[in-house]
């Protein structure tokens, strides 16, 4: 996750703050908390969808390598 404060994505000690009129259509977005990966992802009609991965071997490799997340998503996902 990027450690710029453009990024719609926030962690702080109440949870996971999402600011979606700074998100981009059709771009994921991520974070990691509580030892799982969000993934958040704004459609064509600005709808937000949200999904959580509690792989533990997804999530090290998200972790360690955030970059390649969707990379990383399609090896667990077996595609």
């Amino acid at each position: 996750m990027p450690d710029n404060n453009d990024y719609p994505v926030l962690i702080n000690e109440d949870g996971i703050k999402i600011k979606t009129d700074r998100m981009e259509q059709e771009r994921l977005y991520h974070c990691i908390f509580e030892d799982k990966v969000y993934l958040f992802y704004k459609d064509e009609l600005g709808l937000l969808h949200c999904y959580e991965v509690e792989d533990p071997e997804a999530v090290r490799e998200i972790a360690k390598n955030p970059k390649d997340i969707e990379n990383i998503l399609k090896k667990h996902a077996g595609v």
